[in-house]
């Protein structure tokens, strides 16, 4: 079972700059997933199998004070900030970044904001077919699209937890040597089809509620009953008998 007092969290933003180089595999945690991941094994493998999870909520960096949980980040690290870092450092030294993921539309927008803000960084995208499921061939293709640019960071922006299952189950087939993030909502943030609550609402740790009010009829039921069965979720692992930790991410 997915625990937050087990899982090994991020700790601050300033820890993203200690993420180790390499192929390393960074996912996001917020109380929706949380949720998801105690409903869906392999969502749940997936997070757990990952090399670096980031607390993106101020819910659970709450619950895992609550819960006297092993790792009690700081402070929230929203999938916003893990981009903002690595794109950064990347056009510090100037290299390629790949966004697998969205419509062409938005990669178009991402391709020509990057240019401005990121001139060191070779951009290449790619766009999936939008289905529920994809077929042997799509996922080929999306591989042997991220193996033939060899990036030095890749993005991966499908939407929670479909990027998550789809990066665990493929990750050996990945012929890459950099950071991958799956970031689902950012790819739409930078490319500005989505915006983002004013800063002090993210201080806050109000975003969902400035989501919840942009897009009520997406969004209502993940932040209304989704919000109400995190709470109780973290009730009832407060009353399980804690497990001995598993080796959810690199230490």
């Amino acid at each position: 079972m997915f625990s937050i007092r087990t899982v090994k969290l991020l700790e601050s933003r300033d820890a993203l700059r200690e993420i180790p180089p390499g192929k390393v595999l960074i996912n996001t945690l917020n109380a929706h997933s949380y949720n998801m991941a105690l409903k869906d094994g392999a969502f749940a493998e997936a997070l757990a199998g990952g090399d670096v999870l980031v607390p993106d909520g101020m819910s659970i960096v709450k619950a895992c004070r609550w819960l006297k949980a092993r790792s009690r980040p700081r402070e929230r690290v929203a999938g916003w900030d893990l981009f903002v870092e690595e794109m950064a450092a990347l056009n510090a030294r100037g290299g390629k970044c790949f966004f697998l993921g969205s419509s062409e539309d938005v990669l178009g927008k991402i391709r020509e904001r990057a240019a401005r803000d990121y001139p060191a960084i070779e951009v290449e995208t790619y766009s999936p077919p939008f289905k529920r499921e994809f077929s042997p061939e799509d996922d080929r293709a999306m591989i042997d699209a991220v193996n033939a640019a060899d990036p030095d960071l890749l993005w991966i922006g499908m939407t929670a937890p479909k990027q998550e299952k789809w990066a665990y189950s493929h990750w050996d087939q990945l012929d890459i040597h950099c950071h991958c993030g799956t970031i689902g909502a950012v790819f739409d943030f930078y490319a500005g089809t989505v915006r983002r609550a004013p800063l002090w609402m993210q201080k806050a740790g109000l975003e969902w509620l400035y989501r919840l009010a942009t897009e009520p009829r997406r969004l209502w039921r993940r932040y209304t009953a989704g919000n109400a069965a995190f709470i109780l979720n973290c009730i009832r692992e407060a009353a399980t008998r804690p497990r001995q930790p598993d080796n959810l991410c690199s230490e």
